[in-house]
Order: C-alpha cells, then structure tokens, then sequence
C-alpha cells in the first residue's frame, strides 16, 4: 500500500559531520523507544507516513524541507541501529544511489540471519520501485530506496525520485501492512502541493484495461508491435502524446520487446517485473492499447512540523547542540531502563505528552 508522496525542494550538500553523529544517536534512542512501547508493526506504519516522517528529519535537526531529509534520516536510521538490528528485530536495506541496487542483497544476509525466506521481500522491494519508476510516470527518476522490515516479514518502504527540470524530489511511501494490489491504486493517500501536468499512471483504477490491453499486445509477439508502433508514430500523433512517444524508437526496443516476449508475462505485475521491461516500454504498450483497443490511461498526477533543535541551515534557528545531547541522553537513559524492566521514565514520557 502506497501511503502517500511528499515534493520537496531539490537541494545539493550532506549533512555536517557533528550534526549528522548525533543524528545516528538519537535516531537510535527514537526507534528503540518506538520499538520497546508500540512494536515494529508501528514503527514500520509511522515510517510510511510522509508527514511523520518528515517531522522526524525535523526532530533531527535536519533542513525542514530539502529533498536531503529522506537521504539523511534513512542513512542515520541505517547507521545508528548498525550492530542493533537483531535485538530491535528491525533491518534497515537500500539507500542512495549505489547502495539501493545492493538491496536485495542485504535483504537476503539478514534473512539468513534469522530464518526468514527472502523471496517475497526482495520481490516487494522491486516491486515498489518498479511501480514508481515505471507504472507511474510523473517525470521523477527514482535515486533512492530503503527497504524496512521485521522478524514477521512486515515491511514499508521509503524511496525517491529526482526531476531536474523542476528542481524538486518526491518521495514515495509505502507499506506490506494490509497492501492489496502493488499495481491497482496501491496508495491510500498524496500528500503533494506540487502536480505534475504530464503524468502518464498505469495504476489509476480508469487504467485497468490499458494494463490489461497491453499485456494482450506483448502477446502477439514483438513484430506485431513494433509493426503497430511504427503505424502509430507516421499517422498517429495528436499533440497530447507529442511528449510521451518523443523517445520511442521502434528499432531501439525491438531486442526489449523480443526479451520480454520470451519471458511470457500473463498479467500487468509480471510484466513490470519482467527483465528489461523498462518505462519506455511500458508505455510504448500501453500507447499503443489506446490506439488499438480505446483504452484510456489516467493522466491525472495521484500526487506542521515542530522544530526540537532547530536546523542546520538555521532555519527556525542554529542546532543547539547542548539541547540535542541532552535530548539523546534522556532518551537513552529510558530506552535502558526499559530494557531491564524499568518502565517509570517512559512512563513518564507519555505522562508529558499527554499534558502537552
């Protein structure tokens, strides 16, 4: 279940060295003490949320609003759990560039550490991703994929996509908890000022027999397309799929189509996750079930934070560093507490912020 999107400014930079050691810190402190109250069930819910989330990367003293948040608060979560995964019984795979393509690999070492099957992890982790990338259309190419799961092989996802043109990010959340359909309305909610105009979903429900009609298509084996396709590229040209179809070349898809024909997908998803079947593809079929059988793909875009230590631009203020020491000794100083039994700090955490 998708659980909603975030658009952010697209800003360059890392975070400083001191301010991103005590990120790890009291992330950790924070998640242990989700953890230890609520269960990884909540913690993997809160994750999904676009707005929980970006409140945590506040809390963290990161910039309040930067396409960074993702990338630095799910590399100071990943870091500052390091060591701890098998007692919080949480893992943390993926990340930035490089790091998310080593996802499934890091999937299956924790996997093997505690005798769960990596299979339907590692196939909802692509999944997702193939579904942002490339069922949804919206302009932004995903650099960035966390993959979050536990012991009982619940998981959420937080990954994200970079428009250049724009200069903005988005961010994609989802979750295993009660997901029905990773290709059919996935999301249960969009949290975006930011609509794109040219959006081309292949998961909107108005969408369904597009999906379906392009599957048909494959079907009838790569020249029959490529035929169909250069038809519709000499005669078939109104202006609203002028920039759609600018970059596709029949000659330059016929050895992904032969590639994905061979592999003989019998429904949408197994299309998405058929090797090779990239974006251009996808819509290369799904243009083409349009024209061939009418089928209509949706174009609409389906897209208070409290500042605890302040920012590291400054914004509302300079990172008080006493403060936010303070704030991961008292949160650590609960979390071992309550590991030995000890409740009556946390208790009295809750007690507060109830009074607040």
């Amino acid at each position: 279940m998708k659980t909603g999107t975030m658009t952010t400014p697209l800003h360059g930079g890392k975070a400083p060295a001191w301010l991103f050691m005590r990120m790890q810190a009291l992330a950790r402190e924070i998640i242990s003490t989700i953890v230890i109250d609520f269960g990884t069930e909540e913690l993997l819910k809160r994750l999904s949320e676009p707005l929980w989330f970006q409140a945590l990367g506040c809390v963290l003293g990161f910039d309040w609003h930067s396409s960074g948040v993702t990338t630095t608060v799910c590399g100071a979560l990943k870091a500052g759990i390091n060591g701890r995964e098998n007692e919080l019984g949480l893992y943390i795979c993926g990340g930035k560039g490089g790091r998310s393509r080593k996802t499934p690999e890091e999937i299956e070492g924790y996997c093997a550490r505690i005798a769960l099957a990596p299979q339907a992890l590692i196939r909802s982790s692509r999944l997702s991703a193939k579904v942002d990338n490339n069922a949804l259309q919206d302009g932004y190419q995903l650099y960035h994929h966390a993959f979050f799961f536990d012991r009982q092989g619940r998981w959420s996802v937080v990954q994200q996509g970079m428009n250049t043109e724009a200069h903005t990010a988005r961010r994609y959340h989802w979750t295993g908890i009660e997901l029905k359909d990773y290709v059919e309305e996935p999301h249960s909610g969009i949290c975006t000022e930011d609509r794109v105009q040219s959006v081309f979903d292949l998961t909107a429900r108005q969408s369904r027999d597009a999906r379906n009609a392009s599957v048909e298509i494959l079907k009838q084996g790569p020249d029959s397309v490529l035929s169909e396709l250069k038809k519709y590229k000499a005669y078939h040209m109104p202006r609203r799929h002028a920039v759609l179809l600018k970059d596709i070349h029949p000659d330059n898809i016929k050895k992904v189509l032969i590639q994905t024909y061979e592999q003989d997908p019998q429904d949408f998803t197994a299309l998405l996750e058929a090797k090779g079947a990239g974006p251009k593809t996808i819509r290369a079929l799904a243009l083409l079930s349009e024209i061939i059988y009418g089928t209509e793909v949706s174009r609409v875009d389906p897209a208070v934070f409290a500042f605890a230590h302040g920012g590291k631009d400054g914004t509302p203020y300079p990172v008080d560093k006493g403060v936010y020491d303070q704030s991961i000794q008292i949160l650590k100083a609960a979390v071992e507490q309550a590991r030995i039994g000890d409740r009556e700090k946390l208790a009295a955490m809750h007690k507060l912020a109830r009074l607040c």
